[in-house]
């Protein structure tokens, strides 16, 4: 199909960018990599009144250090973020996942920020996001804020961003020593979106786990933080026994792909693997 008429507006800079989608108004659309967005207007899915292109915008593409966290820019690319030496040695969850993703066309051109702001709760990045307790750095014409990854996702493909907001870049906690990462996931082919996914971080002392940070994929309309297996292996249970929690409060979709209750018992067995697979050193 043909996409319906649209304008076309390209910026140079973050300022021209911000200021085209105050102007556009609330029917604009940001296009990033375009992996998500150019289907949808091929179906019509989507038809927005104005488009705009950030592919001029090169300061969103910048992963820099700032201390005890890292930015990654919004436009960097999927590759970008995999072999970028900061983010596999303080973020290696995000590298890990980010792996994963599709297949190595897509990953070339798809984005980052592009994936988080899509905010499909199949995706890879917003469980990650959640897992690492990433903050959003937006900005419009009114200024800038920042949006913890815990209020970003609100529904299924929704965010907490306004109409006229742009996704600068998003700011991750680095993980020091001590800490392992694990992404797992199931799904029917490598380019296909996850059935269920699993983030995990955890923090070894003198050879015990002491502290988790996992999040599901694809588990209910947003990513899902696992805080009841959390807080079991921080009180010491072993991994098997802390994962039976993993499908507490979600609320898994049934579909094609598999039940609710098939995800219930996915999310157990990825979770005890996530687990073991974080802890080895």
């Amino acid at each position: 199909m043909i996409p319906a008429t649209f304008d076309y507006v390209r910026p140079d800079t973050v300022d021209e960018a911000v200021s085209a989608l105050a102007d556009a108004g609330e029917d604009a659309k940001i296009l990033a990599g375009g992996q998500s967005l150019m289907p949808l207007l091929r179906l019509r899915l989507a038809y927005p009144d104005s488009l705009i292109d950030l592919d001029r915008v090169d300061p969103l593409r910048e992963i820099r250090d700032e201390g005890d966290t890292l930015v990654i820019g919004a436009m960097a690319t999927h590759h970008q973020v995999v072999r970028d030496p900061l983010v596999r040695e303080f973020a290696p969850l995000i590298a890990r996942a980010t792996e994963t993703v599709a297949d190595p066309a897509v990953r070339h051109r798809g984005t980052f920020g592009g994936s988080l702001a899509h905010a499909d709760p199949a995706g890879d990045l917003p469980a990650v996001a959640l897992a690492l307790d990433a903050v959003f750095l937006v900005r419009s014409v009114r200024g800038e804020r920042e949006i913890p990854a815990a209020d970003f996702f609100v529904d299924w493909m929704t965010s907490a961003m306004e109409p006229d907001e742009l996704l600068l870049g998003v700011r991750i906690p680095k993980l020091g020593a001590g800490w392992g990462a694990h992404y797992e996931k199931f799904h029917r082919t490598a380019q296909a979106w996850a059935i269920v996914g699993v983030a995990c971080a955890v923090r070894r002392e003198n050879g015990t786990v002491r502290e988790a940070r996992i999040a599901l994929t694809n588990m209910g309309s947003t990513p899902v933080r696992a805080s009841d297996v959390e807080g079991a292996v921080a009180s010491g249970a072993d991994f098997g026994s802390a994962a039976e929690h993993a499908a507490a409060g979600t609320e898994p979709p049934t579909d094609l792909h598999g039940s609710a209750e098939y995800r219930r018992h996915l999310a157990t067995v990825l979770t005890t693997r996530a687990l073991a697979a974080a802890a080895t050193p």
